[in-house]
């Protein structure tokens, strides 16, 4: 019979074996603890790759290596409703067609027509919105991004929070029912947002950083990810704003940011915006496939 002693040399020598990855009976395995790999894919922006609705925006996000690709609804100006053409069912399976040809996902539908105009204040946003996403339904695509823009600055205009509070539970509603989530981007900073997405109290709208945010306003990216956690943000623009490529920022430090999305339990869509390179700007492929493949080497490797 064994003494404790021996049961005890028995199991450590077990445990080496385990600690060194080798094979082991069922037993041995269970005593490992597991933990669950954080999974990231990477996007480009179609407008900012200038191919803003267009078909070969597609083929371009293949050769620039990304997995998928955020697409725009459309122009708005002064329209009742955004100028879509993937409304045309036509025109929607000729992305869909071509999407699976390559391999790629549309990872978003972008409203950037908020921008530059007012949710606050436009009289037809409910039609805006179901018409994206009605969209997102017949492309089987999840997240929508709804930037509050420069007219909806709550920094600046504060006196315009309580009516986009109320169209934002109202907007939260119609995401409820369609089963996707609205991403917001705002002004504000990071405990600014977890009061305002508690105020609107809807799970269907959360946040989509922007990693250029807090940075140009001189905040710490890292604790902003940690207060608002990983439940709160469904997507991220992971890039600065223009100046240079992403692996040549002195100000975003890509490793940390894995590490701190590894602290918030969070995963999914990196979403190229910017970053190109200042003294070449308009080169899409060279500055967009620069930085998909810097983030690739980071967060897929």
């Amino acid at each position: 019979m064994k003494t404790d002693t021996a049961s005890r040399r028995d199991f450590l020598k077990a445990s080496s074996f385990l600690t060194g990855g080798l094979l082991l009976p069922g037993w041995a395995r269970a005593l490992a603890p597991t933990k669950k790999r954080l999974t990231y894919k990477v996007a480009v922006v179609d407008l900012m790759i200038l191919k803003r609705q267009k078909l070969g925006a597609l083929q371009l996000t293949k050769d620039i290596g990304a997995d998928g690709v955020e697409v725009d609804v459309g122009g708005l100006g002064q329209r009742e409703t955004f100028d879509n053409q993937l409304a045309n069912p036509e025109i929607r399976q000729q992305f869909i067609d071509k999407a699976k040809e390559l391999n790629l996902e549309i990872c978003s539908l972008a409203m950037t027509g908020f921008y530059a105009q007012s949710f606050a204040t436009r009289p037809t946003y409910q039609r805006m919105i179901q018409d994206c996403l009605d969209t997102m339904k017949a492309l089987n695509v999840k997240v929508a991004f709804l930037p509050l823009g420069t007219q909806g600055d709550l920094k600046k205009n504060p006196e315009l929070r309580p009516a986009i509070v109320e169209r934002l539970k109202v907007v939260g509603a119609m995401a409820k029912k369609a089963g996707v989530v609205v991403g917001i981007e705002t002004a504000l900073d990071a405990t600014g947002e977890v009061a305002l997405l508690k105020e609107i109290n809807s799970k269907n709208i959360q946040i989509y950083f922007n990693f250029s945010n807090p940075l140009k306003e001189g905040r710490d990216l890292h604790q902003e990810l940690k207060i608002l956690g990983g439940k709160r943000i469904c997507q991220i623009h992971a890039t600065d704003e223009d100046g240079v490529w992403l692996q040549n920022n002195t100000r975003l430090d890509m490793n940390k940011v894995k590490q701190t999305l590894a602290d918030i339990n969070w995963e999914g869509w990196l979403v190229i915006e910017r970053s190109r390179d200042a003294n070449d700007a308009r080169n899409v492929k060279k500055n967009f496939g620069a930085n998909a493949a810097y983030l690739k080497s980071i967060f897929q490797s």
